[in-house]
């Protein structure tokens, strides 16, 4: 009798830097927690709270930041019916020095802490090693959280608020916001999105140096992190209703497109970017759009897995954006490095 065959698994490495997530992992629920600016932008009536106060009852602004963690993290479990203890690791990380947003903002949930930094790509880091801890089998319920808040980011990278600069077109407004994501391996009931698949990012430096255009400095990385994910799932942009970018705004949006262009990639009919999408820029005077970790957080809880989950979209290719600078780099003369890290996100329909 010829002895059973066992089935050699399927490798999830996939191409030059990408994982297929043989079994997706569950977007269960999120939640989005804003500033009053964003709330009179154009999504605001889909974020689950607009603070009509930027301080949300804090005494300065980085407790203020660190509140719209605890928040949205609460509002994420409150909406899944799930228990802080039901989650096993808990995934987050800020734009201030050392994370202190997060730190003191998550400290009272008493969950194992990986603190992450990507700078504005940071949604995106936290959902793809939450995915790869639970795709692997190392946890069945992970939280991803992340914020950014417009005053606690300048005094942090910019100019003190008093200061009153004048901002030059190509710069972005820093949102002022949170997004908390409830991941699992099993489809308990409801989800908003499934993942099913990862392209990691790697530093891209084109030597730009300008802090008031993130969006110039940020768009390579966005561009060598889509071309190669095209590459290694062997597809092309039309595979995709939407291909997302964080926060390049207009002036990034160009270049991206340029930059692709010339690679043969033509993502145009395709492309949005969260920093448009979240503010009306001529009526609220963000001028090239908005930016910061919450950016596209906020926008991908409100706006991107609703249209998901109501099969308005199918799946889309969500890639956020980082700058890689840091006060001290920057008054170095360093240049700004991008990252970008991409996640693929399917209708749970």
């Amino acid at each position: 009798m010829e002895k059973d065959r066992k089935e050699t698994p399927v490798s999830p490495i996939l191409g030059k830097q990408s994982v297929s997530l043989q079994k997706p992992v569950y977007m269960i629920d999120s939640a989005s927690i804003v500033g009053k600016k964003e709330g009179e932008g154009p999504l605001g009536d889909l974020f689950d709270l607009v603070g009509e106060d930027d301080m949300f009852g804090a005494q300065t602004w980085e407790d203020a930041e660190s509140t719209l963690q605890k928040e949205a993290l609460g509002t994420a479990l409150r909406k899944a019916g799930w228990k802080a203890q039901e989650v096993r690791y808990l995934f987050a990380g800020d734009l201030l020095g050392q994370e202190i947003a997060t730190s003191f903002g998550l400290v009272n949930y008493e969950l194992p802490l990986f603190g992450l930094y990507g700078a504005c790509s940071t949604c995106g880091l936290s959902l793809t090693l939450a995915s790869m801890i639970i795709s692997g089998g190392f946890a069945d319920k992970a939280a991803c959280v992340t914020s950014s808040h417009f005053a606690s980011a300048e005094k942090e990278f910019r100019f003190p608020l008093a200061y009153g600069n004048q901002r030059p077109l190509s710069a972005t407004w820093t949102v002022t916001g949170s997004g908390a994501f409830l991941l699992g391996a099993e489809k308990t009931g409801k989800a908003r999105a499934k993942i099913t698949g990862l392209t990691p990012g790697k530093i891209v430096d084109y030597g730009l140096k300008d802090s008031m255009n993130m969006g110039a400095c940020m768009a390579p990385a966005a561009a060598d992190t889509i071309e190669q994910h095209l590459k290694d799932f062997g597809r092309q942009p039309d595979y995709y209703d939407k291909i997302i970018t964080g926060d390049l705004g207009k002036v990034g949006q160009t270049v991206l497109i340029d930059l692709l262009n010339k690679k043969g990639i033509d993502i145009s009919g395709q492309h949005i970017d969260c920093g448009i999408e979240i503010f009306d820029a001529g009526e609220q005077d963000t001028h090239a759009g908005g930016s910061g970790c919450g950016c596209s957080a906020v926008t991908l809880s409100a706006y991107v897995l609703k249209m998901l989950e109501e099969g308005v979209w199918k799946r889309v290719l969500f890639a956020p954006t980082g700058a890689l600078l840091s006060k001290t780099s920057f008054n170095e003369g360093q240049n700004v490095p991008g990252i970008a890290h991409g996640v693929v996100l399917e209708s749970p329909v």
